[in-house]
């Protein structure tokens, strides 16, 4: 069992109380839990982001998206299949899946679509304007403080 002590990176940081969490799961990872439905992940520009998923045989009411927490969900149920049905060879998965991705502070789920059986969901890094850079001026004291306090 593999754990790791991130005691020394706590003593230097503030807010990153969940970091824990996230390499907890990161750790458990089941690969073949994560290798259905294929997926990529494309930075588009400094703050944007786009996740798209290979969802063939998929319809637009089969698959859910929801943010809670910072966690992006993603799934996908197919409709009941037809008893009528017999195939030959069957290469397209169509079976259910969930897929959960952690979501950085400040980023938002900008729209998501679907096009030629690929869903495209665009993500965007919004920073509020309290937490962006910024300068703070040196002052020097007022010559007129200076000359009262040597007083």
């Amino acid at each position: 069992m593999r754990t790791l002590d991130l005691s020394p990176l706590f003593r230097a940081s503030v807010g990153f109380d969940n970091l824990s969490r996230i390499l907890d799961s990161a750790t458990r990872l089941d690969e073949a839990q994560t290798a259905y439905p294929p997926y990529n992940i494309v930075k588009n520009g400094a703050d944007a982001y786009r996740i798209t998923f290979a969802v063939a045989g998929f319809a637009q009411p089969d698959i859910d998206i929801q943010v809670e927490n910072n966690t992006l969900t993603v799934k996908g149920k197919t409709a009941l299949e037809q008893d009528n049905v017999s195939y030959i060879h069957r290469g397209i998965a169509g079976r259910s899946f969930e897929r959960r991705f952690e979501l950085a502070n400040h980023i938002r789920v900008d729209g998501a679509h679907m096009e030629n059986g690929l869903l495209h969901i665009d993500l965007k890094r919004e920073v509020p304007e309290a937490l962006k850079l910024r300068r703070i001026a040196i002052s020097t004291p007022d010559q007129s403080t200076i000359t009262a306090q040597a007083a």
